[in-house]
């Protein structure tokens, strides 16, 4: 294994830098706690407007409705178009980047 690499299998994203999470913990548990408190669903994503989609707020109350999608997705491989050697490549390197300003990584690796 290259030294390269090496440096990137010890480096993490934590939960709360990681880019592809809309809400939360915390902010989870309000929206389900406002639903509880029979707070509408569209009222509650008029809250979080700039945050997620009325969808994502759904998913979040009703997580059984996240695992029928999860599962369609598999049989439908919904994932193949976007998982080819040209178009991942930019995003790595965009999240290495990413990775390198938090950690504070300047110099480079060979």
């Amino acid at each position: 294994m290259k030294a390269n690499r090496k440096i990137w299998i010890k480096l993490r994203m934590t939960k709360a830098n990681d880019g592809r999470r809309k809400l939360s913990d915390d902010e989870r548990e309000n929206i389900r706690r406002l639903h509880k408190e029979n707070i509408p669903i569209r009222e509650i994503a008029r809250m979080y407007e700039k945050k997620c989609s009325r969808r994502l707020v759904q998913l979040v109350i009703f997580p059984e409705r996240a695992e029928v999608i999860a599962k369609r997705a598999v049989e439908v491989k919904r994932w193949e178009p976007y998982n080819t050697k040209e178009l991942r490549k930019p995003v790595m390197r965009k999240y290495r980047a990413k990775l390198k300003a938090i950690y504070g990584i300047i110099e480079r690796y060979k």
